[in-house]
């Protein structure tokens, strides 16, 4: 774990999820894995707004793909229109036929997917993804 903790030292990240234990938890795995600057939002329209109060985007988006208000879907199409050049990974916890649809949506809008998985998340899959990001 000491290699990741280096690894992700310096890193943002942004998790986007409406489900406040899946957020919390992603949240304190960042910072467990070094992550320096975690911020969090409960779906896209959030997140835009905190996105829009940073001086910097995040160097990397963990956004669940089904939340009310505006989803993950629509929340990586304004990414796109944004030409963010980070890198995103999706989650869901309930349809896997979804996520496939929403990685394609993802590439489409010209983001760098990083992967997309299931909940709960591991660790060690966390881990792997965040040194794609360096």
């Amino acid at each position: 774990m000491e290699n990741a903790s280096l690894l992700a030292d310096g890193l943002s990240v942004l998790v986007v999820d409406d489900d406040e234990f899946s957020r919390d938890l992603l949240a304190e795995m960042l910072v467990d894995q070094g992550v320096t600057e975690v911020h969090t939002a409960i779906n896209g329209r959030d997140a835009l707004r905190t996105l829009s109060c940073l001086p910097q985007m995040p160097d990397m988006m963990i956004c669940d793909v089904f939340m009310p208000d505006m989803d993950g879907i629509e929340f990586m199409a304004e990414l796109g229109k944004q030409r963010y050049q980070g890198g995103v990974m999706l989650l869901t916890g309930v349809d896997v036929e979804m996520l496939s649809l929403a990685q394609e949506l993802a590439r489409a809008d010209g983001l760098k997917l990083l992967g997309s998985f299931t909940k709960p998340l591991h660790r060690d899959t966390l881990a792997a993804v965040l040194r794609l990001v360096n």
